[in-house]
């Protein structure tokens, strides 16, 4: 199965009042942390983002706006899902750009579950992470359909729809979807990313 990896990057980091995919963690900015491992599960890594793409001029990614002006993180999906039902990918992972230490099972573990439904999500710590998962490419269109209907706003309501399975991980020593949005829990993505916590 050839796999489209997608870092959804559609949020306004209005708490952190930065980019947060640029905020370097230990040194390395969370985007870059993210890619490396995200990229040796896939067959290839995009990002969708909108605005200014030259701020992501570092990175050698190509870049996803949304098609959709729906003011949620199912545009991004949306996009992604597109982008690879467009290029030939079977699937796509996508992921946050706030969880710099995605776990590298990730794409396998969610790709066994999601086989039968066409979709998977993590869990870990409690909660579903319902950015985090595997999504079937032919799931563009109706996703398109129920979006241009304003039938639906939310990422767990879709993953409900499909039907979507749940994977869970420990949260030991740390939770792998661990995600920075605040400037604590920048301050707490340092001490795990330099072995402190």
């Amino acid at each position: 199965m050839k796999i489209l990896g997608a870092i959804i990057a559609g949020g306004a980091s209005s708490r952190m009042g930065v980019e947060k995919a640029l905020m370097e963690i230990a040194g390395v900015p969370m985007l870059e942390r993210i890619v490396s491992r995200l990229r040796i599960q896939v067959d290839d890594v995009v990002l969708n983002a909108n605005g200014d793409s030259s701020r992501f001029a570092n990175f050698v990614l190509p870049l996803v706006p949304d098609v959709l002006t729906v003011g949620t993180p199912l545009a991004g999906l949306h996009a992604v899902l597109s982008y690879g039902a467009h290029h030939g990918y079977q699937a796509v992972v996508t992921v946050p750009s706030d969880a710099p230490f995605i776990p590298l099972d990730l794409v396998e573990r969610l790709q066994e579950a999601g086989a039968h439904k066409g979709a998977a999500i993590a869990f870990s710590g409690g909660q579903s992470h319902y950015l985090t998962g595997i999504w079937t490419t032919a799931f563009a269109k109706p996703l398109e359909k129920l979006l241009l209907s304003g039938s639906l706003r939310r990422m767990q309501d879709f993953a409900a729809k499909v039907e979507a399975e749940t994977v869970l991980w420990t949260d030991h020593p740390h939770d792998p979807f661990f995600n920075v949005n605040t400037p604590a829990d920048f301050e707490n993505a340092s001490a795990i990313a330099s072995g402190a916590a």
